[in-house]
């Protein structure tokens, strides 16, 4: 050990910084390395929501071309509301934002809103059933919805007694 390495201890044991340990500062810089600043994340959310609501309005223009205009409508849309989905990837991280997706409190919107994008795409790709595949982009278009309510106080409770309110 070098005299500079044991100066370096004497300032540490002063000033009360943790001492450097060779192993755990390999962890350390990958995961600084991995981390995003916050205005990266910012512009990566940015980027990926306006990808996404891109190829959302895109895709309406899809819809009436003939033949497989459908079909690129219903990829287009899905795609789009994914691209939109995992924009929030970038704000909370990935593993946050699938915790947070799965959370009770939005467990069945997160199921609703990915198993009517299966549905989408299974009724245009596969099926070929172009009236199923438009019900299910306006049924995967309301659980999207329904989620993105999930996150703001209340608002659940708002739109259904306004919904209630406008049925009696």
């Amino acid at each position: 050990m070098s005299f500079k390495d044991k100066m370096d201890r004497v300032k540490r044991a002063i000033t009360g910084e943790p001492p450097e340990d060779d192993n755990s500062g390999i962890v350390a810089q990958i995961s600084d390395a991995t981390t995003l600043s916050w205005s990266t994340r910012i512009k990566g959310f940015a980027i990926c929501f306006a990808i996404g609501c891109i190829l959302s309005i895109l895709s309406t223009f899809f819809l009436f071309l003939p033949g497989a205009g459908i079909t690129i409508f219903a990829i287009f849309y899905t795609l789009g509301n994914i691209a939109a989905l995992s924009s929030t990837c970038f704000l909370m991280g990935p593993c946050s934002q699938l915790q947070r997706m799965f959370a009770l409190t939005r467990l069945i919107a997160t199921i609703l809103v990915l198993l009517f994008m299966a549905l989408t795409l299974c009724s245009a790709l596969w099926w070929k059933i172009k009236g199923l595949a438009i019900l299910f982009c306006i049924l995967q278009f309301l659980a999207l919805m329904w989620y993105g309510l999930s996150y703001i106080p209340y608002a659940r409770d708002a739109v259904k007694k306004c919904c209630e309110s406008c049925i009696t």
